[in-house]
């Protein structure tokens, strides 16, 4: 694709007119892989609306657990409509052409919802952490104005740190080639293909790598080894057995989300040993299933939840503790 002349040059940078997104050119099933995007994003937004709803108009679930959740769908939700719906749109109309600014919205959105990802599981760990290390003392230490605190807290420090990050992107100048060898407007390809020095770019992306991903990743290996540690030592086989179930399902949400990001962001940022197209089939599969699954595996599995979502749909009150009324 030949460089876009037309650009913009300010203070004597080079800034194209815009980008054209190149990925899944070599995969052969690619119609049946939109096909499963589709239904990824229309179960996906579904189902946290439903847990957001459900969450939002119960004052007994206005509590520090059930915000962290809460947190966790919207952040969902946002996540796969900043790419879903380009993919398809991509597919559709074969239209893969994004400009400037659009691409560097995108990118903000992608980045900043994908670190908020990221630090939502680290703040369920929290809520877990407390719940079951420090059980006499949960409502005094994790309280809905505490909890409030922490999830504005990762708010602030991400939109922060991911603004920067793109800001900085106007720094470059595109002098070359416009073809970004990714399903969106990724943020490594992009700078990549600068003709100037991108050396605080390559800063910057190490350490919100370190800072965003490996470091609430850390914190939830620690939060569970403390986690491991008080539930061995519980008498009850019943409230051991209770406890593990409920970690097991928010390790499952960890394990999909971070194993396959952290191989891409160190593996492949660093070093070329994935093939550009395998990457962008993982990193779209490590970014679009966990919005997904949060709901299915973890949230509706709730019991306050799940008794709210039954008199919901079957229309039957619920009494203060969530047990359906009986007449």
């Amino acid at each position: 694709m030949p460089f876009l002349g037309n650009g913009l040059n300010v203070s004597g940078l080079i800034h194209p007119t815009g980008f054209y997104l190149i990925a899944f050119e070599k995969f052969t099933s690619i119609n049946l892989y939109f096909i499963f995007l589709s239904l990824v994003y229309i179960i996906t937004v579904l189902f946290n609306l439903l847990l957001i709803y459900v969450i939002a108009s119960n004052r007994n679930l206005h509590s520090a657990k059930f915000l962290a959740v809460c947190n966790l769908a919207v952040i969902d939700v946002v996540l796969n409509s900043c790419t879903i719906p380009g993919m398809i749109k991509s597919f559709l109309v074969k239209d893969n052409f994004l400009t400037f600014d659009v691409c560097l919205l995108q990118m903000f959105t992608y980045y900043a919802f994908v670190s908020l990802e990221s630090f939502a599981l680290a703040v369920l760990a929290y809520d877990r952490l407390i719940a079951i290390c420090f059980p006499l003392r949960q409502n005094s230490i994790n309280t809905l104005l505490s909890m409030s605190c922490v999830v504005a807290l990762t708010w602030s420090y991400t939109m922060g740190a991911t603004l920067f990050a793109i800001v900085i992107i106007k720094r470059l100048s595109f002098c070359n080639s416009v073809r970004v060898l990714s399903y969106f407007c990724d943020y490594a390809p992009v700078f990549r293909l600068a003709c100037n020095d991108n050396s605080l770019h390559w800063s910057v992306a190490s350490f919100l790598s370190i800072t965003i991903l490996l470091g609430p990743f850390v914190f939830i290996l620690l939060s569970y080894s403390s986690i491991l540690v008080t539930v061995f030592r519980m008498q009850s086989v019943a409230s051991r057995g209770k406890a593990l179930t409920t970690c097991v399902e928010h390790l499952i949400l960890v394990a999909v989300f971070y194993i396959p990001v952290l191989t891409i962001f160190t593996i492949g940022f660093y070093s070329s040993l994935i093939d550009p197209d395998q990457r962008v089939l993982c990193l779209s599969l490590s970014s679009c299933l966990p919005p997904v699954l949060n709901p299915i595996i973890y949230s509706f599995r709730t019991k306050e939840i799940r008794l709210r979502v039954r008199a919901l749909f079957r229309r039957v009150p619920v009494t203060p503790s969530g047990r359906p009324v009986k007449h």
